[in-house]
């Protein structure tokens, strides 16, 4: 391994470019938590932001290592060489220090775990969502970031399969990452079935200034996703950087206008998948496609984005929030297309099939992205039924009708009562005041504080007995 003299330069937009990917995951939350239900914001968040928790730490315990240590076949990294990232401070990558390397990735991890909940949105139960999220990253995502950013030479003598054997060219992740992901959310919403009424009755997004405030933090953490992808301040990471725009450009475009010809109009909510779209399939070949080669990709991502998310109901799974439609489906355009966009002045004299290339190199990256594909579907179910057969994986009825913010945390929302309080140091507890202790109109719907009490979650329903109780913080 050679060894170079670390650069103050690459080295500052390393450390960026990893802070930036992390603030993804809170826009990602955002995005996910406006997409949903009132009913169920709060508990959509935080199913993003506990896999910072989760895999922040299980990648300091052994997770760098399975990724980026010495290499098993190719297959996996030995979990014990950098384990509890020890021996790492005195130690460099390239020009950057290995632990700027190691936050780096660190952020990845997160949002890819983070990245399968919108698909399970209204019905996982929040104790199996976790419990997922420990054997997913173990057992799916650090294997395949192995395979997929662990290359010869860099952070251990021998890396994984796909960089360096099937020699795949994926940037920045469009395999380990949105492939990955997505098969997982195919996997989770085969296993834990449809959302009562899908298909049948309205389940529109509550906020969509969310959703847009979500896609807009996205887009700007995902210069540093693509362009950090680097691993220097050079002109590889302006390729990337202007690649990223262009093709994001032009998937949300294409995508509003899809919308536009299709249903005769064009939303906020597609502009904004739209913009993900984009930024998904580009994610793999921003550096090794030219920026015209990177507004084609946005177009076929954003048209085609548009219509995959349309096939969950003519095939009734339940993707909640589209996450197969446009992490799975635009990361196999991605990667596809690097087959046929490619340049040789990018690529070490490979080209595409667009400039002559042949198949060769197409043939290269389907291997890569449907090998990702076979295996993530098929652990992912594996793990999302053992979880099933244990603990169980879905809420009752009650609860999934009811809303997952007060099951799941105790917690709403948005809190809409009408009692008041000066500060949170008055709020002591909850009095319960049984039925026969209210007026006979106490919720009737045109009472307005009693609706303003119900949408709040403060009034509820004992299944089965017809009782009502209204809770009053004190």
């Amino acid at each position: 391994m050679i060894t170079l003299e670390i650069s103050p330069g690459d080295t500052a937009w390393v450390l960026i470019s990893a802070a930036l990917v992390l603030f993804m995951t809170p826009m990602l939350a955002f995005f996910y938590g406006g997409m949903v239900r009132a009913k169920g914001v709060l508990n959509m968040m935080m199913m993003s932001v506990i896999s910072m928790g989760i895999v922040g730490v299980l990648w300091v315990l052994f997770g760098f290592s399975e990724a980026f240590g010495n290499s098993w076949h190719g297959i996996i990294g030995n979990p014990f060489q950098f384990a509890g990232l020890r021996d790492l401070a005195e130690v460099q990558f390239g020009t950057i220090p290995a632990l700027a390397f190691v936050g780096f990735q660190a952020a990845f991890a997160i949002l890819a775990v983070a990245l399968i909940s919108g698909a399970v949105a209204d019905r996982m139960k929040f104790g199996a969502w976790c419990i997922f999220a420990i054997a997913w990253s173990v057992l799916c995502y650090f294997p395949a970031a192995h395979w997929v950013f662990a290359f010869d030479g860099y952070a251990a003598d021998r890396g994984g399969w796909i960089a360096n054997s099937l020699k795949v060219f994926d940037f920045a992740g469009g395999t380990a990452i949105h492939i990955n992901a997505g098969a997982a959310a195919l996997a989770l919403v085969l296993v834990l079935g449809v959302r009562k009424g899908f298909g049948t009755r309205p389940m529109r997004p509550h906020n969509l200034t969310l959703v847009m405030l979500g896609a807009a933090g996205l887009w700007f953490g995902w210069f540093g996703f693509n362009a950090g992808s680097a691993l220097g301040a050079n002109g590889t990471a302006a390729l990337a950087w202007v690649n990223t725009l262009a093709a994001t450009c032009a998937s949300m475009a294409a995508w509003a206008l899809t919308e536009r010809i299709r249903d005769g109009h064009a939303t906020s909510l597609g502009a904004a998948s739209g913009i993900v779209a984009g930024l998904v399939a580009i994610t793999p070949g921003c550096a090794v496609v030219n920026p015209l080669g990177a507004v084609a990709i946005g177009v076929l991502a954003g048209v085609g984005c548009a219509y995959a998310v349309g096939l969950k109901y003519r095939l009734h799974y339940d993707d909640s929030l589209d996450v197969v439609g446009v992490h799975l489906v635009g990361g196999l355009i991605g990667t596809l297309a690097v087959g046929l966009f490619c340049r040789a002045e990018l690529t070490d004299g490979i080209n595409g099939l667009f400039f002559g290339g042949g198949f060769e190199q197409l043939g290269r990256q389907a291997v890569g992205a449907f090998a990702m594909l076979a295996y993530s579907l098929i652990m992912s179910l594996a793990i999302a039924w053992v979880i099933k057969k244990t603990i169980g994986i879905r809420v009752s009825h009650q609860v999934e009708y009811g809303g997952m913010d007060v099951s799941q945390h105790a917690e709403v929302g948005y809190d809409l009562s009408l009692v008041g309080y000066s500060s949170t140091h008055s709020v002591r507890r909850t009095i319960v005041i049984p039925t026969d202790a209210l007026p006979p109109n106490a919720f009737d719907p045109g009472n307005s504080a009693d609706a303003a009490s119900s949408s709040a979650g403060a009034g509820t329903t004992e299944s089965g007995t017809g009782k009502h109780a209204a809770e009053v913080r004190a």
